[in-house]
Formats: C-alpha cells, structure tokens, sequence
C-alpha cells in the first residue's frame, strides 16, 4: 500500500492522498477596541485610599448590576461592592484605637496599637481569602498618618493626611468640572472599557457633573470641618468627625455615583438600545 504524501505549493497544503488543504495563515489586530465579551479594564492593582476605592467600587457595582442583568443573576448591592458592613467597621476601627490609647498611654502606645490593628485586619483578610486591596490601602494610609504622628509628636498629626488629601482630592473634582473632565466620567471610563468616548454624549456628562460635584462637596466638607478642629487641637472631635464624615458621606456620594452610571447606561456602545428618559 503507497504510504501518504505531503507536499506545498503555493500557499496551499496536500496531505495524504493529495487532498487539498486551505492555508489561513494568523492576522494580528493592531489597536483593536474590546468586545463586549472581553472583560473590561480594572484597578484592582492601585493603591487607592478608602474613598476613592469607594469611587471605583460604586461605579464597579453598575457595571457588575448591567452585567449581572444581562445574565439574569441578582443585582450586587452597593454595600457588598464596598467590602459589605465588615469592611465599614474595618476602616473605622484603627481611629476608635487610637484616640483612647493615646489618651491613656501617651502617643508612641497609640501609633503602634493603631498599626497593630490594620496589621491584623490585613492577616485576617489574607486568611479568609476576602478582597484584600482596601486592607491593604487601609494599612498603609494608617502607617502614613502614624508617621506624620510620631515626627510631629502630636496625636492631632494622625489625622492631617486626611485632612490634605480632602484638600487635594476636592480640588481635583472641581478642577474636573471647570476642565470639562468630571473624574466620575473618567473613572468609568477606564473601568468599563469605554475610554473617553461618553464625553460626546451630553446627557452623559450631564450625569457624571453632577456625580464629581457630589463628591467634591464631600471631599471640600470634610476638609473645612477637620481643618477647624484640627486648629482647635481637638483630637477627640477629630476623631469622631472623621468615622461620622466617613463612610456615612461616601455612601451617599457613592450611590449618587451609582445612580449616574445606571443612568447613562453603557453610553455610545448601548446606543441601540431605546434611550432611558432624560434627567
């Protein structure tokens, strides 16, 4: 029996028995835009501080809640996007820590009892194999202001990080709304894969104007009202204007968030889709 052959010509391959086979030789797609099945672009790598994680965390549970509807599976709520109610309690407790020891046992007591506590809410997140990257910004954002603490050598030092980074991220969501940039807008952007692309939908900037004015207001209020206590020197007041300033201003701004994000809907790539009614 003759044995089978193999021979090329042409862009064209002959197997056993001369059987013509159709050479496809691979294309490789340069800049291509990703599909709606590709996943979309995330930050799960940066190191964010807890609000603007609470940013990217709201505008992750509208992507999550379009996908989620498409697939016919339960809406995320905005509570489990942000690390559900153990993750508020999380964020908060190294202040509860600090403030009391620091008051009984001086300053260098609190700054390490304040660093012990983010150390084992970090191993506990690591064990329990739970989303590890608020820890890990919460752990390092309570060394900063603990190193600030230690080098002024006073307890109101803890909380001046804060109190600047309000500052400057307030001034960076005003600034994107004089710049016709609003960073809600941009941040999903990134997040969904979109680009810039919803800034030609006026609608869509509408939304996302007055998602960044919200937390531009948070980010302004909180500064104004801990930069007078810190004058003050009213560590005790700072503390607590810092938990009841907190996670209870980011929910709101958050679900304003949320709220913009539904509303535009997928912007330019969904605009097949029957227009939601005007705001």
């Amino acid at each position: 029996m003759p044995n089978p052959t193999s021979s090329s010509d042409e862009g064209h391959t002959t197997e056993a028995f001369g059987a013509p086979v159709p050479f496809d030789p691979p294309t490789v797609q340069l800049n291509a835009v990703p599909s709606a099945d590709e996943p979309p672009l995330r930050l799960d790598n940066a190191l964010l501080d807890e609000d603007m994680q609470a940013l990217v965390d709201a505008e992750r549970a509208a992507l999550d809640a379009e996908e989620g509807e498409e697939e016919g599976l339960p809406e995320p709520t905005l509570l489990e996007q942000m690390g559900g109610l153990s993750g508020l309690i999380y964020s908060s407790l190294p202040v509860l820590v600090f403030v009391p020891v620091n008051s009984l046992r001086g300053l260098t007591a609190a700054i390490w009892a304040s660093l012990g506590v983010a150390a084992v809410i970090l191993i506990w997140r690591l064990v329990r194999r739970g989303p590890i990257q608020p820890a890990i910004s919460g752990f390092l954002g309570v060394g900063v202001c603990a190193f600030i603490a230690y080098r002024m050598g006073e307890a109101k030092g803890f909380f001046l990080f804060g109190i600047y980074a309000s500052l400057i991220y307030g001034g960076a969501f005003l600034l994107s709304l004089v710049v016709r940039w609003p960073l809600a807008g941009v941040i999903w952007g990134a997040l969904n894969g979109h680009g810039t692309e919803w800034r030609s939908d006026k609608r869509a900037m509408r939304l996302y104007d007055i998602a960044t004015a919200v937390w531009a207001m948070v980010f302004v209020a909180r500064y104004l009202v801990q930069n007078h206590l810190y004058d003050a020197n009213s560590t005790g007041l700072l503390a607590i204007a810092r938990i009841a300033m907190g996670w209870p201003l980011t929910a709101v701004a958050a679900l304003v968030t949320f709220w913009a994000v539904r509303k535009a809907g997928h912007l330019p790539s969904s605009s097949a889709k029957a227009p939601e009614s005007a705001v």
